[in-house]
């Protein structure tokens, strides 16, 4: 592994760090969906740092960064964009909306429509937008950080599971500890934002997300995912399990941390580290809570049992 390539990561996460004050683990995840051409759920209370962290990723890259925020009157083409006609040209015109950034903030989709939140699948899945018979590629990077409130539901969508199953990691920021709060309420973090510098381009993510796809998994890690997954399908608690898209997501998640950690191979631990955030929002309890505050963290207890069970690969 070139050190080239470890030193760039940590200027990264130090660049992000700087601003997210205290949360080196939530930015070392975010940076992982990133390498792995993924996107990232956040799902935590207002007021922890879940836009801030989308900022920071995108001012530390120097790529265009746009926040859409979600309400119920949020229409498809407020999004992707939208035809018009130029009299002058007598044709019509296609104006991109603000999908067509490298870095996009979908700040409280839940608050939207079914309808509108089904316009960000194919730009999550495919990287293009089709549009009156015309598609339109995306820029790359591209990279959809999206937010919710898991204990607020007045008013609120739930995401269906194809749109849940978009997302590579689903994380929490959570509160900050005692120590940090301290630092954050003197000042830590808060004009930082506007001060930062990119310290890589586009062109440097795309060779890393290259080199993170180059990551080598050997067939007994294969195999570990393989029957992490099958366990999901038949856990008596789950009423569906884990798709073949979810085990995807998980060896790519865990390829990506490899190379965060500047080795050119998995190991058990990548897996074992990465299968909570990247498979227990994929599945779905057969006993239904009173909110998804509690499905999610039943469901993450579940995914935590699966890994005490599944033997780790010597």
């Amino acid at each position: 592994m070139d050190s080239s390539t470890v030193a760039s990561i940590r200027q990264l996460e130090e660049s992000v760090e700087r601003v997210l004050v205290g949360k080196p683990d939530v930015v070392r995840l975010a940076i992982v969906a990133l390498l792995a051409r993924g996107h990232l759920l956040i799902e935590d209370v207002p007021g922890v740092g879940k836009t801030t962290l989308a900022q920071a990723l995108a001012r530390s890259l120097g790529l265009a960064f746009q926040r859409i925020q979600f309400t119920s009157d949020l229409l498809p083409s407020d999004i992707l964009g939208v035809s018009v006609f130029d009299p002058r040209k007598t044709e019509f015109e296609f104006r991109p909306g603000p999908i067509f950034a490298n870095i996009i903030l979908a700040d409280e989709i839940n608050r939207t429509t079914p309808k509108t939140q089904s316009s960000l699948l194919e730009a999550m899945n495919e990287g293009q937008v089709s549009l009156d018979h015309h598609t339109h590629r995306l820029p790359l990077p591209f990279m959809v950080l999206a937010t919710q409130n898991p204990l607020e539901y007045q008013g609120t969508h739930p995401l269906p599971e194809s749109q849940m199953d978009r997302f590579l990691l689903r994380i929490r920021v959570g509160y900050p500890d005692e120590a940090h709060e301290r630092l954050i309420l003197r000042g830590a973090g808060a004009a930082t934002l506007e001060r930062l510098r990119p310290v890589l381009d586009a062109d440097a993510v795309l060779a890393l997300q290259a080199q993170a796809e180059a990551v080598k998994v050997e067939e007994s890690l294969l195999g570990y995912v393989m029957a992490i997954v099958q366990a999901t399908r038949v856990h008596g608690a789950l009423a569906l399990g884990v798709s073949p898209r979810g085990s995807l997501a998980l060896v790519q998640a865990a390829r990506a941390l490899a190379l965060t950690e500047g080795r050119a191979y998995c190991l058990p631990d990548d897996i074992k580290q990465l299968a909570v955030p990247a498979l227990a929002h994929r599945v779905i309890l057969r006993t239904r809570w009173e909110g998804a505050g509690g499905q999610s963290v039943d469901a993450e207890r579940v995914i935590r049992e699966i890994l005490q069970e599944v033997p780790v690969p010597r």
